[in-house]
């Protein structure tokens, strides 16, 4: 059972704390990562492509030249995919990239992350995060007082305060529990999780 040092804001030790095995020890299973990641990505793609086909373009109702005589090749239409600015032959349409994948290898694929960053001394468990104003230069200052040049931070709900604190740091993301996710704690060097998030993180993963 993974243990793990308590801070407070200020980087002051305040305690201690047990992880859960299953969730921050368990075996990392890299090729779930790609899969996890992939799906992701997929269903956060627009999908809004959109090219015109022949029917579609403006113009070439009219023959352009006689059917025979002129030595050229027969033409019905100057909107053809053949011709500037006729139709695109099997262009992108409007669709849907998203997939699925079961809710037991999205769970997997999240405790493997998490046991990741454990195994490689990259997690750090906050007692609480609290600002008494939104402002950059607060979350700026924990990041320093860390060292972390890169950051994501999990806490137990959504907090404007240090949601917006956060967001013009371009390194910095802050995620409740019911956000996180593979994606952001792979591209994030450093994750910090406060204590309550840690009991969201284990009752939504089941243990």
């Amino acid at each position: 059972m993974p243990t793990v040092d308590v801070y407070n804001q200020s980087k002051e030790q305040v305690g201690t704390i047990d992880l859960s095995d299953s969730i921050f020890g368990a075996e990392v299973k890299e090729h779930l990562f790609h899969t996890v990641v992939r799906q992701q990505l997929a269903n956060r793609r627009a999908g809004t492509h959109k090219v015109k086909g022949r029917s579609e373009v403006r113009g070439g109702g009219r023959k352009p030249y006689r059917q025979k005589g002129t030595g050229r090749a027969r033409q019905g239409t100057i909107r053809a995919p053949q011709f500037r600015g006729g139709g695109v032959v099997f262009g992108p349409h409007p669709r849907d990239h998203g997939h699925s994948i079961n809710k037991k290898v999205r769970r997997a694929a999240l405790r493997s992350a998490l046991s990741r960053r454990t195994e490689e001394g990259k997690l750090t468990v906050l007692d609480k995060v609290e600002f008494d104003a939104i402002k950059t230069k607060n979350f700026k200052k924990v990041m320093d007082t860390f060292g972390f040049g890169d950051l994501l931070l999990v806490v137990p709900a959504k907090d404007d305060t240090v949601v917006k604190s956060a967001r013009n740091i371009p390194n910095a993301l802050v995620l409740p529990v019911a956000g996180l996710n593979v994606y952001d704690i792979l591209r994030h060097e450093n994750l910090v999780i406060t204590q309550d998030a840690l009991e969201g993180i284990a009752q939504r993963l089941g243990n």
